[in-house]
């Protein structure tokens, strides 16, 4: 008998179908991966074992649980169980965590609501679950708050929560889709490693094939509601059957075509970077003791020609984001110089509007960068007021704001939409129009496409590479997927601790790293074929 066996599953939502007849197991000591993109059904299923379904949801099927079929249970008894039995990660662990609360008294309260121990002791086992998760007490105490952490570190306190009960089932939404690629590594590894000592079942959820080709023994696919394809990890992919599932794969390693760039060396580069310094004031630790100071970004030097992708990688924490936003001249430099076009982009009265005037920005969430109560057409014109009295006005300024979106794959009829009304990879076209619309030379793309579907990923890098070619745009593309940066960039630079360690012709660097910490992060790096040859080669080993 599984440890978990769903059967038949179905589920409405106020009338609305959202499951059919879905079948899977999970066996103890087992790591089963479901993938599928967004709507396919996989949050809805987690949510649907865990019985915390929104008001008006009818089940039907079995979800049992070493037998016991949980959708018979009462909201009181699930509540015994969810925690206990069963723990559940959450993509996002900052919405995921109390910011009023110590790690060391959200990881006991799981332990305290289900009567498991005083409070003293429900702290002691906190702080065992949090060495267990690699969050040391002489560097993390239990008094640490969640701003106090990084992401990976955060995910970690959000995994000891869930597990502090030593649960016979761990469900994993999404827990690596915003970690910068050592640290998803190293919540992988994490996560295997206690699936190993407690022995317990695990369910993966996630969008990237990689990830579930490196660590699930089993494969789920979803579409629509609907498991499309299921088996063993490298049988699956080795002799894929349903369409949907061999278009996942292939977009998963989707390189765009590229055009080299035309700008000659001579050139006027579009974007030049020189020996910029970004430092931030830090606390006075003492009266006696001048404030000192944090060097985020230290002496870095970079040009971009015109029409050229360049890539910007490295952990988080290592001064991407802080050196892309003084280059948008939206914080001050203590030292160097940046130019766009030739022209400092700050001047002796603060930002030159002129010089912001020659590049945009693509967030990461598109939904974030937008005010929801505004209607596409207002949203997609605001780099309008760059342009002061030479912004269009009228019908001109509806046709550029029409032209901009259709030029990103829209129709003209969508700027009288809400941005609600689209899906993540529509928004982050609409967010690319917004870029477009005021014609600049260079476009700084903050890891424009991480939270997005392969398929939907795939999508958007070829738009990219389509209006860098059609219009000689330049590209700033920060991201941590090294999969991405790899397939649309033309050179690479590395940073580390507020340095460039390594920059070079992208192929050159991915094929041949110099620098150690380029070669960790190419390592750390889920790669599909990779991961698939190795379970080969290690089912093929004769055994010891």
């Amino acid at each position: 008998m599984s440890l978990l066996a769903v059967k038949d599953l179905c589920l409405s939502i106020s009338g609305t179908e959202i499951l059919r007849d879905i079948d899977l197991a999970v066996d103890a000591g087992e790591i089963l991966g479901v993938i599928g993109e967004s709507g396919s059904g996989k949050s809805m299923t987690a949510l649907s074992i865990m019985q915390l379904l929104p008001r008006g949801s009818e089940t039907g099927g079995v979800i049992a649980l070493d037998g016991d079929n949980i959708l018979a249970h009462s909201e009181a008894e699930m509540c015994a169980i969810r925690g206990d039995d069963i723990g559940m990660i959450f993509q996002e662990p900052m919405t995921a965590l109390n910011p009023v609360k110590t790690i060391g008294e959200q990881v006991a309260e799981t332990v305290m609501v289900h009567g498991k121990a005083s409070k003293a002791e429900a702290m002691r086992i906190a702080r065992e679950t949090l060495d267990r998760v690699e969050l040391p007490g002489d560097r993390f105490p239990l008094s640490r708050y969640p701003h106090e952490l990084s992401g990976g570190q955060r995910q970690r306190v959000v995994i000891a929560m869930a597990i502090a009960l030593r649960p016979r089932l761990l469900i994993a939404d999404e827990p690596t889709t915003a970690l910068d690629v050592t640290t998803q590594a190293q919540i992988l590894t994490l996560l295997k490693r206690l699936v190993d000592e407690d022995g317990m079942g695990l369910m993966l959820i996630t969008h990237d094939l990689a990830v579930v080709a490196d660590i699930a023994d089993k494969i789920v696919i979803m579409k629509d509601g609907e498991v499309v394809e299921a088996g063993e990890t490298v049988a699956l992919f080795r002799a894929m059957k349903h369409p949907y599932t061999r278009a996942l794969f292939e977009a998963s390693s989707h390189q765009p075509a590229r055009v080299p760039p035309t700008g000659g060396a001579g050139a006027v580069p579009v974007l030049e970077v020189k020996d910029v310094i970004r430092d931030y004031k830090l606390p006075r630790t003492s009266f006696f003791r001048p404030a000192g100071h944090f060097r985020a970004v230290n002496s870095v030097s970079l040009t971009i020609r015109k029409g050229e992708n360049v890539g910007l990688v490295g952990e988080s924490g290592c001064g991407k984001s802080t050196l892309s936003r003084a280059i948008m001249a939206l914080e001050a430099t203590q030292g160097g110089v940046i130019r766009i076009e030739g022209e400092p982009v700050t001047t002796d009265k603060g930002a030159s509007l002129a010089a912001r005037r020659k590049m945009q920005v693509v967030f990461q969430d598109p939904y974030g960068s937008f005010n929801p109560r505004h209607r596409v057409d207002r949203l997609v014109a605001e780099p309008f007021h760059l342009l002061g009295s030479e912004a269009p006005k009228g019908a001109a300024r509806r046709k550029a704001v029409e032209e901009a979106l259709v030029n990103v794959g829209l129709s003209a009829a969508d700027a009288d939409k809400y941005v609600h009304e689209f899906s993540g990879g529509q928004r982050q076209r609409i967010a690319i129009a917004r870029a477009l619309i005021i014609h600049p030379s260079l476009i700084v793309l903050d890891e424009a496409v991480s939270a997005l579907d392969v398929s939907v990923r795939a999508q958007i890098l070829d738009l990219l590479a389509d209006l860098s070619d059609r219009l000689q745009l330049s590209y700033l593309f920060i991201s941590h997927d090294l999969t991405v940066v790899r397939a649309i960039t033309d050179r690479v630079l590395v940073m580390k601790s507020g340095e460039i360690v390594e920059a070079g012709d992208t192929l050159e660097v991915f094929t041949n790293p110099q620098h150690p910490y380029t070669r960790t992060l190419i390592e750390a790096a889920p790669n599909l074929e990779q991961a698939l040859a190795a379970r080969e080669a290690a089912a093929a080993a004769p055994a010891e």
